[in-house]
């Protein structure tokens, strides 16, 4: 597209450019980051820029209404493949509603899976979370899907289950692997969780053994024994969904959870502590 990106230094990469160019971009994995990062970098480019093997996410379909409303000529957006022809005029003001945060749903629904809680949430589009209920069905929760809501009640003791592969959309989302986990240390029997997306994806693991889980990794794969309880430690969240994890197996652990590093939470988690907090969670937060 015509940039040129110079070497990082001090954790920045630095761009420059007089001009981008369209062109078209293969990508070698249907990333959703890089996928929103080309269309909008595309909008005010010279010329057509076509995405293949682009990401397919419900996020990318809504960036396309976004652009669509604002007036640039976009296609493709649910498919491999994205067109964007660039614009040299301004784009139109305009009010847009971003779509319901999926994996924070899904979060919530593990939460309720694992302390055999019954919680009804608002605001949920339950297309775009198909996986995430299927898996917890298959662990003895109860879903029940309405309009724009979704009721979960969670088994007394969830049942162990295999999740074979974390897949792109419309697969298991990586990024509800950790929340599973956390379930599944207190499940009856033994899971198999197989991570094929991101290969650092398992820093809970270790706070999660503080806590008393049994979970024995090998490479990409995690072998998850169910206890009867996990118990309460200090542990540290090392990275977003990896904190939501710890979250939801302190809420079913004896004892009280301390846990640090929560501005990793913060980052995809809006006031978490009181929302669980409105359906009876114990959490506190010290600042």
């Amino acid at each position: 597209m015509g940039v040129k990106i110079h070497d990082a230094q001090h954790g920045f990469l630095y761009c420059e450019t007089e001009k981008i160019k369209g062109c078209e971009i293969q990508l070698d994995f249907p990333s959703v980051g890089a996928t929103e990062n080309i269309m909008l970098a595309a909008v005010f480019a010279d010329g057509e820029t076509v995405i293949r093997h682009a990401a397919k996410e419900p996020e990318i379909i809504d960036l396309q209404k976004f652009l669509l409303a604002m007036g640039v000529e976009i296609s493709g957006a649910g498919t491999s493949t994205i067109r964007i022809k660039g614009k040299s005029g301004k784009l139109n003001n305009l009010e847009h509603t971003v779509i319901p945060d999926r994996i924070v749903a899904g979060t919530y629904l593990v939460a309720a899976g694992i302390t055999g809680g019954d919680i009804n949430l608002k605001n949920v589009l339950a297309e775009h979370i198909i996986a995430t209920v299927s898996y917890l069905r298959e662990a003895g929760s109860r879903i029940n899907i309405g309009k724009n809501s979704m009721r979960v009640s969670g088994p007394v003791k969830p049942q162990a289950i295999d999740i074979m592969r974390t897949l792109p959309y419309p697969g298991f989302p990586t990024d509800m692997q950790s929340q599973f986990t956390s379930l599944l240390s207190i499940a009856r029997g033994t899971s198999i969780v197989v991570e094929t997306i991101f290969e650092n994806r398992y820093k809970h693991v270790e706070e999660l053994l503080r806590m008393g889980a049994d979970i024995k990794l090998e490479g990409r794969l995690a072998i998850i024994r169910g206890v009867k309880t996990l118990t309460g430690a200090p542990v540290t969240a090392r990275d977003l969904r990896g904190g939501a994890a710890l979250i939801i197996a302190a809420l079913s652990a004896g004892g009280t959870t301390i846990i640090n590093g929560t501005k990793h939470i913060d980052r995809g988690y809006e006031d978490i502590e009181n929302k669980l907090g409105m359906v009876g969670a114990m959490i506190k937060r010290e600042i």
